[in-house]
């Protein structure tokens, strides 16, 4: 299958994908109260094993496999890891214990890492940089409808069946998705090996190389990092809402999945579109768009800590934390890809997604669960509100990011992006001479 001839059934295919993989990656949130309990696991345990027990795997993988999608067949890398996370995700389902849960989330994290790399290299080539945000905000809506649809799995055929059955139901169905990907062709097998990536560490060296040598980059991958500490509250949300506001667990359950099937959605498709028209006709391009978001959304989020549960304060605030994060995918990647030579974007991806499970999803999920264990200890009220909160303002923090690259943007390009041969041309001329 030429790819760039059915490029809506690319992306369909790739958006379904992954939907199932933010399924199977987010079901721990939604079953967080009856799986503590039935495990006997403390805040700051059920926080290492959404967090850092993920990033331990995903973290690495995901640049190894961004450099295999840069050089090898990209739907092959992808059908290979779904197979590997859909049989770990069927086996979280029979776990009995911390160590056994450890090891196989570790292991859905190793399959889950080769999709986002392989996957955007597959739609920056196939969509052009005129509607690549597009695009990319499309194949992100995978992750609110993943999320909120493993909210709305575990409040109704979870209630009814249990989080066991439905692990092994959901490890079931990636298998079976796993061997039809296996058979979908990468069409740029058929071009020149000049087109590929290096070997593993050249191909390393050189995008650190690009990175040095490219200030877009280190505006727009720090800027994106930090607006991901939203999805650490989010881990957290279920807890907070039914410790600290009072909530039943069943029924916030289903108002978190379908915020974040709407307003994560929206942001996606949102961010994806909008950022594109945005970047062609103002000043500061993508990265304008951005900081105007962070802006808007903000004061909204710290507002939802503290307004009474239910009022229309506390909503916005709740479908601001959706649509938030969401919204930037599309416009921070176009400006990442547009950033870097064809032959390392997979590279580059896969080292951004590093980056955020490094430092938002593990470091932001084990700080917040064990300072708010610490902080319940030692008598302070509502703790799980004050830890929120500082993630919040975290997020808050890439908005100087994307206003000192709309600056540069406005002064350099008209999109906010560099010229990436140029940059992969100047980092080549630093590295020492073998």
């Amino acid at each position: 299958m030429a790819l760039k001839k059915y490029p809506g059934a690319i992306l369909a295919t790739l958006l379904l994908t992954h939907i199932l993989a933010h399924i199977d990656r987010n079901i721990l949130l939604g079953f967080s109260s009856t799986l503590t309990a039935e495990l006997g696991l403390s805040n700051a345990q059920y926080g290492l094993i959404v967090g850092a027990v993920w990033v331990l795997s995903y973290a690495v993988m995901a640049v190894v496999t961004g450099t295999f999608a840069d050089r090898f067949s990209r739907t092959r890398v992808i059908a290979a890891g779904l197979l590997v996370w859909s049989v770990c995700t069927a086996a979280s389902g029979s776990v009995h214990s911390f160590g056994q849960l450890v090891a196989a989330r570790l292991l859905v994290a190793t399959g889950e890492a080769a999709l986002v790399p392989a996957a955007v290299g597959i739609l920056a080539e196939v969509f052009s940089s005129r509607h690549r945000g597009t695009a990319l905000g499309l194949f992100f809506v995978g992750i609110p409808l993943g999320v909120g649809f493993s909210f709305l799995l575990a409040g109704t055929f979870g209630a009814t069946y249990g989080w066991r059955t439905t692990f092994h139901a959901l490890g079931v169905i990636g298998a079976v998705m796993a061997v039809g990907l296996a058979f979908l062709k990468d069409e740029r097998e058929q071009h020149a090996d000049a087109a590929r990536g290096a070997p593993f560490a050249g191909q390393l060296r050189e995008v650190f190389g690009v990175v040095r040598a490219t200030r877009a980059l280190q505006l727009a991958i720090p800027g994106f990092v930090l607006a991901h500490l939203a999805f650490a509250g989010l881990s957290f949300a279920q807890l907070w809402l039914v410790r600290e506001r009072g909530i039943n667990p069943a029924e916030i359950t289903r108002v978190i999945g379908g915020v974040q099937i709407v307003f994560g959605t929206l942001g996606s498709v949102v961010g994806g579109a909008a950022g594109d028209r945005f970047a062609r006709r103002f000043a500061g391009g993508h990265a304008s768009f951005m900081a105007l978001l962070v802006a808007v959304c903000g004061p909204l989020m710290i507002a939802y800590r503290f307004a009474p549960a239910g009022s229309m304060l506390f909503y916005a605030g709740m479908c601001a934390g959706a649509f938030l994060p969401l919204a930037l995918y599309g416009p921070s990647i176009a400006v990442i890809q547009g950033s870097v030579p064809a032959r390392m974007r997979s590279t580059i991806t896969g080292l951004t997604m590093t980056l955020i499970n490094l430092f938002a999803i593990a470091l932001g999920n084990f700080v917040a669960g064990a300072l708010s264990d610490r902080l319940a200890n030692t008598g302070v009220h509502a703790p799980l509100t004050w830890v929120l909160l500082g993630t919040d303002l975290l997020t808050i923090a890439a908005l100087p990011c994307f206003l000192a690259l709309a600056a540069r943007s406005h002064v350099g390009s008209s999109n906010g992006e560099a010229k990436p041969e140029r940059a992969c041309a100047a980092s080549q001329r630093q590295q020492p001479q073998n």
